[in-house]
């Protein structure tokens, strides 16, 4: 080999010379990051035909909107992963100083870039929209079931999102080390009210929708897992890189997602298809207020 062309194929490639198609090849190329990934799609995929065909026989119309929000946790996965797959969420970003990664480098798997380094670590970004469009499904789902109202739901709903961007925003962040860990305060914050809501708030509501025995499950498969991200998200490789694989943060996530998602939801539709006539308890229910509208 020529001694230029040699002096080339050993420069360390810049992150902004990586195309879209070098990370879709390095997904590809990595098996414990595609594997990650990829299985995602396939579990989505096949749980949403199989809780549409569990679910095919109700009727009701507010068991039919719990189900709806369920099957939605799958659907959104399908797309999202499916973002990550084809390398359109995902790149690869240079961490600020006093990060623990700072001046690091991935080496890309796969495709024509095969075996060169590129300077910064693997950010799967994508995985926040995921999230984003996700979980407010989850919570959705849990307001029914409970049967709480309107502003209570919102309230959930809009701290969780709030949780979401945030925690992109502290992913994203390259400019300071130190704003990476502000942004990871805020959706910590939010994500306190979001708590409230679910360990304070809607047992109340349960208990009087009757559904406390299934609530109470799957509200604490929900803190116990999404206090297990918040966790993970510290120590992997965006927070403080005590895990600096990207492929095992990657799995980490995607384990996670398998029982926050798709265990949960099994769990709310098998028991929703099983209890309509709880579920369709009255007028009254997941009202706004307990104020009786006067007689004429």
């Amino acid at each position: 080999m020529a001694p230029n062309v040699l002096e080339a194929a050993l420069l360390q490639l810049d992150s902004s010379e990586v195309t879209q198609t070098d990370m879709f090849e390095h997904v590809l190329g990595d098996a414990l990051l595609g594997s990650s990934i990829y299985v995602n799609i396939g579990v989505a995929g096949i749980t949403l035909l199989f809780f549409a065909f569990l679910a095919r026989n109700v009727k009701d119309p507010r068991s039919q909107l719990i189900i709806v929000s369920a099957l939605f946790v799958s659907a959104v996965s399908i797309v999202s992963y499916t973002g990550l797959a084809s390398g359109l969420t995902i790149g690869i970003l240079e961490m600020p100083d006093g990060h623990a990664l700072a001046g690091e480098t991935t080496t890309v798997q796969g495709g024509p870039l095969e075996g060169q380094e590129v300077s910064g670590t693997i950010s799967l970004w994508g995985r926040y929209l995921t999230w984003a469009f996700s979980t407010p499904f989850i919570l959705l789902a849990l307001g029914l079931l409970a049967g709480s109202n309107v502003t209570k739901i919102f309230t959930a709903v809009i701290f969780d999102v709030g949780i979401m961007i945030t925690g992109l925003g502290a992913a994203l962040t390259t400019s300071n080390h130190l704003m990476r860990w502000f942004w990871y305060f805020i959706s910590c914050t939010f994500l306190a009210v979001v708590f409230y809501i679910l360990i304070v708030e809607w047992p109340e509501d349960a208990k009087a929708a009757g559904t406390t025995e299934i609530f109470n499950l799957v509200r604490n498969l929900t803190v116990v897992l999404w206090f297990g991200y918040t966790v993970f998200w510290a120590v992997g490789n965006e927070g403080a890189a005590l895990i600096d694989d990207g492929g095992l943060t990657s799995w980490g996530y995607s384990a996670f997602d398998l029982v926050a998602k798709y265990a949960f939801s099994f769990l709310v539709i098998n028991w929703t298809r099983k209890n309509v006539d709880t579920i369709s308890g009255g007028a009254d229910y997941g009202a706004t207020s307990d104020a009786i509208p006067a007689d004429d």
